[in-house]
C-alpha cells in the first residue's frame, strides 16, 4: 500500500527525491507518481516539487500551516488579518485562508481547502516581523500597518470596528509608521491609531 510507504516520510514537506527514496523508484517515476497521488488525494501539491501528505495538512496546526506558507513563497511573513487573528487583536476569524506579505509578486496558492494569499508591498516597507517558533510573522503593530497601508490604496478590506485597540502598542505604531506614506498615516489618525501625521 503506497499510503503506508508515504507515511514513512517524516518531513513536513518534500519533493520527488524523497518520494523516489521511500518508494525505491527513480526521480522521473517519482514525479509522475506524485501527480497521481495528488489526484488520488494522498498528497497535496503546494508548488513545483513541494508536496505534503494530505493527512498531515488536514490535521496541521495553524503554526504548522504558517511554516508552509512561509516556504511556499520566499521571502514572506504572515501578516494582515491572519496575524491580527493569531494575536487575538480582532474578533473576526479567518478560516482556510492565510495571508502573507511579500516583496515579489502578489499570488494565491490553493492547498487542498486552504488558500495561501501573498500580497506585495514596497521593499522599503518589508520589516517589522520576527521569527516565532519556525515561522516568520509580523508584530501586531506591523500587521495593522500593513493592512492600513493596503487599505489606503484600495487594495485591502478590514473591519476596523472588530479590532481591539488595547492589543496594540501605540508608541510602536508611531515608530513603525515613519516609513509609510502620508495617506496611510492619515487613515491611522482617522481611526485613532496615530495622534497626528
Amino acid at each position: 500500500m503506497k499510503l503506508q510507504e508515504l507515511n514513512q516520510i517524516s518531513k513536513t514537506y518534500f519533493g520527488y527525491e524523497e518520494i523516489a527514496r521511500i518508494l525505491k523508484i527513480n526521480p522521473s517515476s517519482a514525479k509522475v507518481s506524485a501527480g497521481r497521488y495528488v489526484r488520488q488525494g494522498l498528497l497535496v501539491r503546494v508548488k513545483n516539487n513541494m508536496y505534503l501528505l494530505k493527512d498531515f495538512w488536514n490535521r496541521a496546526t495553524m503554526e504548522e500551516k504558517f511554516v508552509v506558507a512561509n516556504l511556499a513563497q520566499t521571502p514572506s511573513y504572515i501578516s494582515l488579518m491572519t496575524a491580527l487573528s493569531f494575536y487575538e487583536a480582532t474578533t473576526q476569524i479567518q478560516r482556510n485562508f492565510i495571508e502573507s506579505i511579500v516583496i515579489k509578486k502578489s499570488n494565491e496558492i490553493k492547498v487542498d481547502r486552504d488558500v495561501l494569499r501573498y500580497v506585495r508591498i514596497k521593499p522599503d516597507l518589508y520589516f517589522g516581523y520576527r521569527k516565532q517558533g519556525n515561522f516568520f510573522i509580523a508584530s501586531p503593530e506591523k500587521a495593522l500597518l500593513d493592512a492600513f497601508y493596503l487599505m489606503s490604496f484600495g487594495r485591502y478590506s478590514l473591519d476596523i470596528s472588530a479590532l481591539d485597540q488595547n492589543k496594540f502598542d501605540h508608541r510602536q505604531i508611531e515608530q513603525l509608521s515613519q516609513n509609510f506614506p502620508l495617506k496611510t498615516k492619515s487613515l491611522l489618525v482617522k481611526h485613532g491609531y496615530l495622534k497626528t501625521t
